[in-house]
């Protein structure tokens, strides 16, 4: 089915057809664009010759010889991805309304979707069930004969090792059974402290090792998404849109790839480049090649690198922005693999004081290699820099140190780290799920679908998601199996290499005797929608449910029901009984104000309605007319809305000031759809879940969104514009105004100033004349169809005495053409 936005598109390439004598088709080089030709071939039906160009860069030389080399379509690569579109909504079809019922409307399962949920869902459970650990060392500054002072740490003490953070166990916050360390409390660590304070300490043993680092394979499409992700605070969705225009633009390869390997023209580029700005002594000794480990690659594709044999850089290139950033990183991240390795020197120093050994490290970088291109992201954020000293000064073996100082230093075990956009699409790539072109849909699903929200950096999944991932565990357990989606990877993949057949893997998927219609079929009885929707929580008294209006508490007292929403702002890993206690106990006092307006003079009430928390200045007056109100943007912990932000959220709409090109202003307030900014009527939403917008790695909210930022977003947004029309006729020879086609609802029509004529079925609109038009366009204004200028000024003009009797005429003014024509008024538009 050919989208109405597109007919007027096939409507040219079927007019493009009759003037050529070969189509090829250059859709994307992956399965997806294989599937898009197929389904063009379909649609236009050519009577030439066909054929297949597939190119990785849109430069001259890689077109000219895509063109020397075309091919037939790749049957297997289009059943491949038919049986994956299948698959994927038989999936959301057969699940998503079960949802529906048991938890709530809106919901959506799907196969790679539901399991990167359960894997956010998995951790904040581990999270949940975390409890921390103390413990204690002791930290020293020492100073040698030259250089400057050092830090070592405590490892040992009377023989025995410290204990540190992994040897506690997470779920008990105590050392783990069997763990022969010494468990240093508060005290005896003071008292350490002062004893070896004024005690000699000496150097016992030097170690010095040499380790040589190795450059990174070039991007693929996940790889992209992670670093930039950590390096440029970029979604993965903002990722692939800039690679999107770097690609077009004939800056980069194409950017949906999992392979990472390099063609030997770009190999020499890149060979050339690094001689040219480092020199030789930083080239390999030889060209590097790497080759693809992740599972399901496609080696036939090239990693993602600078375009074309030159490798310029983005200042060479005029890039600016998000897509200077980008390509900067890609160039960079291209030319390390090209580049010797980095060596590194490892300094570890063992000092005896007492009976206590403390051990100091240091890291020297003795030759930078590649360093001097490209160096890694972390997604540790405490993790070290790589190509950062962090050198000791000269040291010997039994020299006396000088303590400068010691201190005792508290420690608590951390909880496992939420996933990030980065390292998500790092295990599921590593799992074998999901495909390159779908990581950053992904990611974009699972938030607008609320099961997810994003706090900084972090991936923290919703009630929601909780509710759904139990409910897929507890009766679809393969669904959401890491090695049973990974398995369904593998198996679209065979059929792609026609290593597998389509059919007999779909009915076994669908319609078999564990297919997924008859689980479904025989499980939904079971599935109790009051059960689906509650969460029990380890140590919580009250339990959780997930409503029509969002999750909140549920607590008896005695025969009473007490009930609390939860502010979205709360994670499910957050949630104590203090929390609940309070919200519970705050709604049972009614409005509780934060203070007072000091303008107004009116109290302001924080509140909570079926949409959401929001503020209200003063009280609903005796007559009924409402307050001031503000909702509270999702980027507000509703919990600790203090009494200055209260009075901005309530004082907006602000100026933000005048757009830089056009003079006039632009304003920043929230509406019915959430916060906005606005300029020249166009509005520009933040994003939907977070009431957020990234710019430039920052965030913004709509209090503080600056000029630059507001032009950005504004920039982004897509007025809403006419419908496009499928064919442009020429002009009226009555009246010279222009007579159009469209697609309406049912079907195509012509469009003549405010007349609509329905274009006859099974007629082609690339043949339809102006003559033919125009006499439909008559037809209709006969039958009393068409609507004419000026019909209604005349009402307005109605003395006030004779108001109602106009509106009452013009109410039957206005049925009586559709009764006149009424069979044609069903299909016209």
């Amino acid at each position: 089915v050919v989208p109405a936005e597109k007919k007027k598109l096939v409507t040219e390439l079927k007019d493009c057809l009759k003037k050529v004598k070969e189509l090829v088709l250059a859709t994307d080089e992956d399965r997806e664009g294989e599937s898009i030709g197929w389904h063009l071939v379909q649609v236009l039906n050519p009577t030439v010759p066909v054929s297949r160009m597939v190119f990785s860069e849109i430069t001259r030389p890689a077109i000219l010889e895509a063109i020397r080399n075309t091919r037939a379509l790749d049957e297997n690569l289009v059943q491949a991805q038919e049986t994956r579109r299948v698959v994927d909504r038989l999936y959301g079809y057969t699940l998503s309304p079960l949802l529906w019922k048991k938890i709530a409307r809106g919901l959506s399962a799907g196969r790679v979707q539901s399991v990167a949920v359960r894997l956010l869902v998995a951790r904040e459970i581990e999270r949940m069930k975390f409890r921390s650990g103390t413990f204690w060392d002791l930290k020293a500054a020492l100073q040698g004969k030259i250089g400057e002072p050092f830090e070592a740490v405590l490892q040992t003490l009377g023989g025995r090792r410290i204990a540190a953070g992994r040897d506690f166990d997470e779920n008990t916050g105590r050392l783990k059974d069997g763990a022969d360390v010494l468990l240093l409390e508060e005290k005896r660590a003071r008292e350490l402290q002062e004893k070896i304070r004024t005690r000699p300490w000496t150097i016992t043993s030097i170690e010095k090792k040499q380790q040589t680092r190795k450059p990174y394979p070039p991007f693929t499409t996940s790889t992209l998404q992670q670093e930039s992700n950590r390096k440029l605070s970029m979604t993965a969705r903002q990722t692939m849109q800039t690679a999107q225009r770097l690609y077009e633009n004939g800056h980069i390869t194409y950017m949906r790839t999992d392979s990472v390997s390099l063609s030997g023209e770009a190999i020499t580029a890149a060979r050339d480049k690094v001689d040219d700005l480092y020199g030789k002594d930083f080239l390999s000794p030889s060209p590097r090649q790497f080759t693809t480990k992740s599972k399901g690659a496609q080696e036939a594709h090239e990693a993602i690198r600078p375009a074309g044999t030159e490798m310029k850089t983005a200042d060479e290139l005029g890039l600016t922005g998000a897509e200077y950033k980008l390509y900067q990183m890609i160039w960079k991240r291209t030319m390390a693999t090209q580049m010797a390795d980095a060596i590194l020197r490892f300094d570890t120093v063992t000092i005896q004081v007492d009976d206590a050994e403390f051990r100091a490290s240091g890291r020297t970088v003795e030759f930078a290699g590649f360093f001097r291109a490209y160096v890694e992201g972390s997604d540790d954020p405490e993790a070290a820099i790589e190509d950062q000293d962090s050198s000791l000064p000269p040291l010997s073996e039994n020299d006396v140190l000088k303590c400068e100082n010691v201190e005792a230093v508290s420690h608590e075990t951390k909880p496992p780290a939420r996933f990030t956009e980065a390292t998500l699409v790092r295990t599921l790539e590593a799992e074998g799920i999901g495909r390159p072109s779908t990581y950053a849909s992904i990611l974009s699903t699972i938030q607008d679908r609320g099961y997810v929200r994003k706090n900084g950096n972090q991936l923290v999944p919703t009630f929601t998601a909780m509710a759904v991932t139990k409910l897929l565990e507890n009766h679809f357990p393969n669904l959401v199996n890491l090695g049973f989606t990974a398995g369904m990877e593998q198996t679209l993949d065979d059929i792609a290499t026609g290593a597998a057949d389509r059919l007999p893997y779909l009915r076994q998927f669908y319609t078999g005797s564990e297919g997924l219609d008859e689980q479904v079929k025989h499980k939904e009885g079971n599935i109790d929608p009051r059960e689906a929707c509650t969460l029990t929580i380890d140590g919580l008294d009250a339990s959780v449910r997930v409503g029509r209006y969002g999750p909140y508490f549920e607590k008896t007292n005695g025969e009473e029901k007490l009930t609390a929403s939860i502010p979205d702002s709360i994670a499910p890993g957050e949630i104590t009984n203090e929390i609940a206690d309070r919200l519970i106990e705050e709604k049972q006092k009614g409005p509780q104000s934060i203070g007072m307006h000091p303008e107004e003079g009116l109290a302001i009430y924080q509140m909570r309605g079926p949409f959401g928390p929001y503020l209200q200045l003063g009280e609903t007056k005796d007559d009924g007319t409402k307050p001031k109100r503000c909702s509270i943007p999702n980027c507000f912990d509703v919990m600790n809305i203090d009494l200055p932000t209260a009075i901005e959220l309530l004082s907006l709409p602000r100026r933000i000031g005048k757009h830089p090109l056009t003079d006039k202003v632009v304003n920043a307030g929230i509406g019915r759809f959430g916060p906005y900014v606005t300029h020249d009527k166009v509005f520009g939403s933040f994003e939907k879940k977070t009431h957020t917008y990234e710019f430039q790695g920052e965030t913004y909210n709509v209090l503080n969104i600056t000029m630059d930022a507001a032009v950005e977003l504004l920039r982004n947004t897509k007025k809403r514009a006419a419908p496009t029309p499928l064919r442009e006729l020429g002009n009226h020879p009555d009246d010279e105004a222009p007579v159009q086609i469209f697609e309406g609802k049912f079907g195509p029509y012509v469009k003549h100033g405010k007349t609509n004529a329905t274009v006859p079925k099974d007629t082609d609109i690339s043949t339809v004349t102006m003559e033919e038009a125009v006499g439909w366009l008559a037809d209709k204004v006969a039958k009393g169809g068409g609507k004419k200028a000026g019909a209604r000024k005349g009402t307005a003009k109605k003395s006030a005495a004779r108001k109602s009797a106009a509106t009452t005429t013009k109410s039957v003014a206005k049925k009586t053409p559709k009764k006149a024509g009424k069979k044609s008024a069903k299909k016209d538009n």
